[in-house]
């Protein structure tokens, strides 16, 4: 857990956010890269392994920020 830890701390907040509004969100027209994609999902569409691997990687900031939330969250004081 400590090396998780310090791997996420190596990432600053700014960067992460920058990564979540850039690359997380980009393309912004007409509709979020990684909004279409999870809506592919949720109507059962999303079966090409590009479509996936796509999601996958305009997923990663959010989900880095979410762990990176919850690992500050559950740290020690």
């Amino acid at each position: 857990m400590e090396q998780l830890i310090h791997i996420l701390d190596q990432f600053s907040w700014p960067i992460v956010i920058i990564a979540c509004l850039t690359l997380g969100l980009a393309p912004f027209f007409p509709e979020p890269h990684i909004w279409e994609k999870l809506k592919m999902l949720m109507a059962g569409t999303l079966i090409k392994p590009i479509d996936i691997f796509d999601l996958l990687m305009h997923a990663a900031p959010f989900l880095l920020a979410a762990v990176k939330l919850v690992a500050m969250m559950l740290a020690p004081k």
